[in-house]
C-alpha cells in the first residue's frame, strides 16, 4: 500500500484552533520535517472561545489578548515542530483573489458527552461553522496554490471528537483540495473512550521515541494545557495520552 506521504515534498496541515496541530499531529509534523519535507500549518481560528489553564492566565479569558498570546504560544510550538506558519485562514495568502481579508472566529462547543463534543448554542456570524464551505475552502485552495503544495492533511468526518470547528475543517479541506487539485489525508484519531479506532486503509506511525522532542511543543501552549508524564490535562480537567500513535489514510 503507498504510503499517504509518499514522493511528497510541501504539506499542508489544515487545524482548527491553536494547539490541534500540536495535539493531534505534532509528533507527525516532526517526523516529516526531520525527513525534509516542508510542513506549512494553516489555522482556522484563533482560539476565542477556548478556556485558560487556571493560574496566572485566568485573567485572559475572553480578552482579545487572549488571542495575542495563542498566537505567540503556536508561532513557539510551530519553530518547535519545523514547521512554517502561523498562517491564518481568511487572511493573505489563505485568502481567495479579489476578497477583503476576513477573521474566522472559533465556534465554540459544549460536551455532549465525557469524550464527546458537540456544537455550542452561541455561534455568531463570523464563527468558522457560520462561514460557508464554498467560501471558505476557496480561501484555503488559494494557500494550497500559493504554497505549492502536494497534500493537504487534516481531520476526518467527525472531527475526532466531534468538534464543530473540526467537523468544518474536514469538509473545507477536502473541498479545498478538489479546487486546487491537490490530494487530501485524514489523520484518523484514536477514540477518547477507549474504543478500538477505524483502521480500514490507514498508514499507521508509531512515533513513541519522539516524546522528548514534542515536549517544548507541548509546553508551548501552556494557557490550554499542562504536560504531565506522558499524558496532557486539559484546562477543564480531561486528561488524554499525548498522541505518539497517528494514523493517515489517503481520500
Amino acid at each position: 500500500m503507498t504510503t499517504p506521504f509518499a514522493e511528497v515534498r510541501r504539506v499542508v496541515f489544515a487545524h482548527a484552533h491553536p494547539d490541534d496541530e500540536t495535539l493531534a499531529t505534532g509528533a507527525l509534523i516532526q517526523h516529516l520535517t526531520g525527513a525534509g519535507v516542508t510542513v506549512a500549518v494553516l489555522t482556522a481560528t484563533r482560539g476565542e472561545r477556548g478556556d485558560v489553564v487556571p493560574g496566572p492566565l485566568s485573567h485572559l479569558v475572553g480578552t482579545p489578548e487572549l488571542d495575542v498570546h495563542r498566537e505567540a504560544e503556536l508561532t513557539t510550538a510551530l519553530r518547535t515542530l519545523g514547521a512554517e506558519g502561523p498562517f491564518f485562514l481568511g487572511e493573505p495568502p489563505a485568502r481567495a483573489s479579489g476578497l477583503p481579508p476576513r477573521r474566522y472566529v472559533d465556534s465554540g462547543m459544549r460536551w455532549v458527552t465525557p469524550t464527546v463534543a458537540g456544537p455550542g448554542e452561541d455561534a455568531g456570524p463570523d464563527a468558522f461553522t457560520s462561514a460557508s464551505v464554498p467560501e471558505a475552502s476557496a480561501d484555503l485552495a488559494a494557500f494550497l496554490a500559493a504554497w505549492d503544495a502536494d497534500l493537504v492533511v487534516s481531520y476526518q468526518a467527525d472531527g475526532g471528537y466531534g468538534h464543530p470547528d473540526h467537523v468544518h475543517a474536514h469538509h473545507v479541506a477536502v473541498a479545498a483540495a478538489a479546487l486546487a487539485g491537490v490530494r487530501f489525508a485524514e489523520v484518523i484519531s484514536i477514540p477518547r473512550d477507549g474504543s478500538p479506532p477505524d483502521s480500514d486503509g490507514v498508514t499507521w506511525y508509531d512515533l513513541t521515541d519522539r516524546l522528548d522532542a514534542l515536549l517544548p511543543a507541548l509546553r508551548a501552549h501552556a494557557s490550554q494545557f499542562t504536560v504531565n508524564g506522558r499524558d496532557v490535562i486539559h484546562c477543564g480537567g480531561q486528561r488524554e495520552p499525548v498522541q505518539l500513535r497517528t494514523g493517515v489514510r489517503s481520500v
